[in-house]
């Protein structure tokens, strides 16, 4: 899931306050998302690069772990310090971690 190189944290070690980059689509985000992270697609991030947060490490989620890996390798070319969430929103969501959504029914698509 995560190509050679790519600084990868497990759901399961990211600290509770982490600083989360959410870069699924919109109606990803919308169904479901941690409560605390930020959200800047994956298809928008190169124009937008100015909206990165500047936490460091910046931890980068999607749905799987596939798309945030893309973005983390992109990022760490860029000198940020990103790190990727391995097994995505789906590992977060098993874990019983909180998630919200902008209907108040979260599910994770």
């Amino acid at each position: 899931m995560t190509g050679p190189g790519v600084p990868t944290i497990a759901v399961a070690d990211l600290p509770a306050d982490a600083p989360v980059l959410d870069v699924r689509e919109a109606d990803e985000w919308a169904a479901g998302h941690a409560p605390t992270a930020r959200h800047l697609p994956m298809s928008e991030l190169t124009g937008r690069l100015g909206e990165i947060p500047a936490d460091d490490p910046l931890y980068v989620v999607c749905r799987s772990g596939g798309r945030s890996a893309r973005v983390v390798a992109y990022l760490a070319g860029q000198g940020y310090p990103a790190v990727n969430v391995d097994g995505g929103m789906q590992s977060w969501a098993a874990q019983g971690r909180d998630v919200v959504a902008d209907n108040g029914r979260p599910e994770i698509i």
